[in-house]
């Protein structure tokens, strides 16, 4: 009958292209409102934070928005990309779209919510419970929350307009002795509540585990199976996606199950600097437990039975010109001060506060955006009016690489510098004999190659930027930044080199 219901409904078999979402996008949640879905993401210290993603075919994914996008529903003093905002889980009930998250080091959890989820959003409720990565599950004009503080999965009922606690937080279960029990999501199904969550860290061992229980209060039951999905296994192992977890069910328009999950693709041996990605993959049902892609682990393509034939993938490359509003997919490290950012005569000017990119510098001059692809190129036309600036590829304060005009008294230069943990090292220098460069960065998975007027000037090896040296939660992002004085763009580029 199920095969059936897909048939009518115009599932199909098709190519899967995984991460559907690739780059920084770590801790998907998604939700289902008929044909269309939308799906959110960690944000952590970027201003504005928690990009918020439409899509009709599960295979494209076109951003919307940011959620949180105003300094009142976003504080975040003195937040590196250790802290800010994480793991929200988005929702919907009752014509409202709910998102409810946690602002590690500003707050704790707080909840947000829009009629239209390309907003506004509200400002925050600010909720009772703590414990990072907390969900929602409305049942019966009820409002359940879920997290872990102490690290055990908890729930109480809240009031979804005040965020007043209306029940005594009860704990549900510690998961099967993996570290860190995280990211829990309820669902029912067949009279069922399950209980998800993610164990061993987001790391190499994270790890799905499922328990159930007929009340959603408990006892719950752990499924014999889990993990019931990950790649830290003897089938998984040789797979170039590693560190799966930290996932989201949802049903699509047709019946459907499937789930979203965060992994990440290592560059250059056993390492990432994209950051933790959004993957898809289908999910059914055996024995009364959820089962992950038939058990086996995902690949970066899969022929599965879509809800619908999906779309020809869109090309991500840009051409940005400043004479208009930019995209949301434009990133601040924590809030910008605006006065050191102008639009005038289709150029953009960035004005230097004397900070750099490195740790105490709380509101660095820089306008990011995601690195999507390993293999890229990036390319800017900057004129230096003074100081310092030109492109940057950041990873964590203690992790990034400038490529940028200098200027030292009547000389300038094109300098390449690398900050790499407690290593600062300036690779080269070349005299200019104006102050006005064209700056490329071309990304080949493995390394990164910078341009000066086309000419190759200096490398840089990926692993330098990957979570594995520099630590962090995030990804590289890529863009322009001004330390000192002031630089005018002329433009940006962004383009996704073909293999």
């Amino acid at each position: 009958m199920t095969g059936l219901f897909n048939l009518l409904a115009g599932a199909v078999a098709a190519l899967l292209l995984n991460p559907i979402l690739p780059g920084f996008h770590p801790d998907p949640s998604v939700v289902a409102v008929g044909e269309d879905y939308y799906l959110v993401n960690s944000s952590f210290h970027y201003f504005p934070g928690v990009p918020i993603y439409h899509s009709r075919d599960l295979q494209n994914w076109e951003q919307i928005g940011n959620v949180l996008d105003r300094p009142s529903q976003l504080p975040l003093k003195e937040a590196t990309s250790w802290l800010g905002i994480y793991a929200p889980t988005l929702r919907y009930h009752d014509g409202t779209f709910y998102l409810i998250t946690t602002n590690v080091g500003n707050g704790g959890n707080f909840m947000v919510t829009s009629r239209d989820p390309s907003g506004p959003w509200s400002d925050p409720v600010w909720l009772e419970q703590q414990g990072i990565d907390p969900s929602l599950y409305f049942e019966e004009g009820k409002c359940f929350m879920v997290s872990n503080p102490g690290g055990v999965i908890t729930l109480c009922e809240i009031d979804p307009s005040t965020g007043a606690t209306l029940s005594p937080s009860k704990a549900l279960w510690t998961g099967t002795g993996g570290r860190f029990p995280e990211g829990p999501h309820i669902y029912k199904h067949d009279g069922w509540y399950y209980l998800l969550i993610s164990e061993g860290g987001t790391e190499l061992a994270h790890r799905l585990t499922v328990a159930r229980s007929r009340d959603i209060y408990g006892p719950y039951e752990s499924n014999p199976a889990n993990p019931i999905f990950t790649h830290c296994s003897a089938a998984g192992q040789e797979s170039n996606i590693q560190g799966t977890g930290h996932a989201d069910f949802f049903q699509a328009a047709d019946g459907s199950w499937w789930t979203v999950f965060l992994a990440y693709r290592r560059f250059g041996g056993d390492y990432h600097h994209l950051g933790r990605e959004t993957f898809l993959a289908p999910v059914t049902w055996s024995g009364g437990w959820p089962v992950v892609n038939d058990g086996q682990p995902v690949a970066e393509q899969m022929t599965v039975t879509m809800p619908a034939e999906p779309a020809p993938r869109a090309s991500r490359d840009r051409h940005y010109t400043f004479d208009r509003v930019l995209g949301p997919e434009w990133m601040h490290i924590q809030e910008p001060l605006a006065s050191n950012y102008d639009f005038a005569g289709g150029r953009l000017v960035l004005k230097g506060t004397g900070d750099g990119l490195g740790w105490g510098s709380w509101h660095p001059t820089a306008l990011l955006r995601r690195q999507e692809a390993a293999k890229a190129a990036f390319r800017t036309k900057v004129t230096l009016r003074g100081g310092e600036g030109g492109l940057a590829l950041y990873q964590i304060f203690n992790g990034y690489a400038t490529f940028s005009l200098r200027r030292s008294g009547s000389r300038t230069e094109a300098v390449v510098r690398y900050q790499i943990r407690g290593l600062s090292h300036e690779e080269v220098a070349v005299p200019l004999r104006s102050a006005s460069a064209t700056l490329g960065i071309h990304a080949w998975g493995d390394h990164y190659v910078f341009l000066l007027d086309g000419k190759e000037i200096a490398r840089l090896d990926t692993a330098l930027l990957s979570t594995e040296v520099v630590g962090g939660f995030t990804g590289v992002t890529v863009g322009m930044y001004c330390s000192r004085g002031a630089a005018e763009f002329d433009y940006f580029d962004y383009t996704e080199i073909e293999d």
